[in-house]
């Protein structure tokens, strides 16, 4: 993979995740299914940064996508859990707690239907997890 590559493709990765954390902060913004492919498609950049990095055994790249996905999915957990603790609280603290919820896991509001964008992040993260096992037994 080249580095003209490999950057083009976290540019787009990183500028669906402000497109996808921005409309997730919407109240009400129509066309839940555009919505929906729109943080579907935010995982394509990060699932060719793992093909991409497994055929030219770029490692780093795995450990990237494997990095963000475990920050991600372990931020949601932690924030989630929060979240929810904090149902008999001032309701600004859990709107509060929303806001960083969506940051977190970006896709995840935006798409409106939270197990896709979990799910897929879980595939990120064991797809570089095995890609790496994989180039370490080469």
């Amino acid at each position: 993979m080249t580095k003209k590559t490999k950057r083009a493709l976290l540019l787009a990765w990183g500028g669906l995740f402000i497109l996808c954390a921005g409309l997730g902060f919407m109240r009400d913004p129509g066309a839940p299914g555009l919505l929906t492919c729109l943080a579907i498609f935010f995982f394509v950049p990060g699932a060719a940064l793992c093909a991409l990095g497994y055929r030219g055994e770029d490692r780093k790249t795995l450990r990237l996508v494997r990095l963000l996905s475990a920050i991600s999915l372990g931020a949601t957990l932690v924030v989630l859990i929060l979240n929810f603790l904090t149902a008999r609280m001032p309701t600004w603290l859990g709107d509060l707690l929303y806001g960083v919820l969506i940051v977190v896991s970006s896709p995840m509001a935006c798409g409106q239907i939270w197990i896709i964008s979990l799910f897929l992040w879980a595939c990120l993260l064991l797809g570089s997890c095995s890609l790496l096992r994989k180039l370490d037994r080469k």
